[in-house]
């Protein structure tokens, strides 16, 4: 079976140069699945999860928004940031997301502060959410039911 080639860069490293089968993100209309050989796309990315399977494994990533390029043999993602689902620190997930929804409540909902402060509400969850699907905790049918 034909492979893809997946990099994943933030501006601090390169997360993830490999060959992979499959490759799902979270494009801003949707959910992006990504095969070899795919029609050439440029698209901007939401934060969320990233999701790619290698040999019959799937890897869990946590994306904070940013592009991807994919072309037939390669797909290029540039995070904003991005973590292994197995490099989520729970309790500083949960203490960010906390931080977030609290300045939220404080703040008018004009101030430009109010996006950054949604933004990274949203990325917390969704580290959450990585990180208790990676030890088996039970998910709520949606991040506003925690």
């Amino acid at each position: 079976m034909p492979k893809i080639k997946l990099d994943i860069v933030t501006t601090e490293r390169l997360v993830l140069s490999e060959q992979v089968d499959y490759v799902s993100a979270p494009g801003i209309d949707g959910v992006l699945g990504i095969l070899p050989r795919h029609a050439p796309l440029l698209t901007a990315l939401r934060e969320g999860e990233l999701h790619y399977t290698k040999d019959g494994v799937t890897f869990d990533f946590a994306i904070g928004g940013g592009f991807m390029e994919v072309r037939p043999d390669r797909v290029t993602v540039l995070a904003d940031s991005a973590e292994r689902a197995d490099e989520i620190d729970e309790a500083r997930a949960e203490a960010a997301r906390e931080r977030a929804r609290q300045t939220l409540k404080e703040i008018p909902r004009t101030d430009v502060e109010f996006a950054r402060l949604e933004h990274a509400l949203r990325r917390a969850e969704v580290r959450l959410k990585l990180a208790r699907r990676r030890r088996g905790a039970p998910q709520p049918a949606h991040p506003s039911e925690e």
